[in-house]
C-alpha cells in the first residue's frame, strides 16, 4: 500500500456550501444592515453573492470585514421537550379536516398546544407570520388517509417525534441560533397519510426588505419636508 498516494483532506474553505451555512451568512448580513454597518445597496449585493456562492470560502468572503463573523458562536441551548404538565393537555386550538380542508395562516396567535386532525382531508398550519406568546409550542398531529403540512419561520427551532403506518412522518429539524427563539415540537402519527414540518425560507428576508423600504421612505420624506 502506497501511503504517499492517500488523498489529503479537502480544506474547509473548498468544501461545498450547505443551505444552513448560507443561512448563517445571510443572518450576519441582516444584522449588519440593521446595525448600520452595511448600506441597503451593499446588503443586497452581498446577499446576491451568497446565493451564487458554491464553497464555504466564497461565503466567508462576504462577512470577513464584519465583527459577527469572528465572534465565537456558543452552541444554542434549545429547550428540551416540555415536561409533563408544563403544557396543558387541552389544546388552545383545534384544526380539524374530515373529508375537507382546514387552514391556519396569516397573523394569528399561536397557543402552547395545537391539535391537528386530518381524516380524508387536508390541514395546513402556517406559523411563518404567527404571534408567539410562548417559547414552547406543541403541535399534536394525527393524519388518517389525509395530509398535514406545518410551516414555521426560519429563525425558530423545529423538532418532531412520531411515525407512520403505511404513511409518512417527516419533520426537518431546525435549531435557531437564538436561545430565546420559539421552539415548535411536532408529535404524531400518519396512518396511510402524510405529516410534514418544514421551515418557510425567505420570510426573514422579506421582513428586512420591508424595513429597508420604510427607512428609505422616511429619509425621502425628511428631504421633501426641507
Amino acid at each position: 500500500m502506497d501511503l504517499q498516494k492517500q488523498t489529503a483532506p479537502t480544506p474547509t474553505a473548498e468544501l461545498r456550501a450547505s443551505d444552513a451555512e448560507r443561512d448563517r451568512i445571510a443572518d450576519i448580513l441582516r444584522d449588519a444592515l440593521a446595525e448600520g454597518r452595511l448600506t441597503a445597496e451593499e446588503h443586497a449585493e452581498r446577499v446576491e453573492g451568497v446565493l451564487a456562492a458554491r464553497t464555504v470560502g466564497e461565503l466567508e468572503a462576504f462577512v470577513r470585514d464584519l465583527p459577527a463573523a469572528h465572534a465565537r458562536r456558543a452552541p444554542g441551548a434549545v429547550p428540551g421537550r416540555p415536561a409533563a404538565g408544563a403544557v396543558p393537555a387541552d389544546p388552545d386550538d383545534n384544526v380539524v379536516a374530515v373529508f375537507s380542508s382546514a387552514t391556519r395562516r396569516g397573523r394569528w396567535r399561536a397557543g402552547r398546544r395545537i391539535h391537528a386532525y386530518a381524516v380524508f382531508g387536508s390541514v395546513e398550519i402556517d406559523l411563518s407570520e404567527a404571534l408567539f406568546e410562548y417559547q414552547q409550542v406543541v403541535i399534536k398531529a394525527v393524519s388518517v388517509f389525509g395530509n398535514i403540512e406545518i410551516r414555521v419561520p426560519e429563525n425558530v427551532s423545529l423538532h418532531g417525534t412520531g411515525g407512520g403506518v403505511l404513511g409518512n412522518f417527516e419533520v426537518d429539524a431546525l435549531d435557531s441560533g437564538d436561545p430565546d427563539a420559539p421552539v415548535v415540537y411536532v408529535e404524531g402519527w400518519a396512518v396511510l397519510g402524510n405529516i410534514e414540518g418544514r421551515p418557510r425560507r425567505g420570510r426573514i428576508v422579506a421582513d428586512i426588505l420591508d424595513r429597508v423600504q420604510r427607512k428609505v421612505d422616511k429619509n425621502l420624506r425628511k428631504h421633501l419636508d426641507r
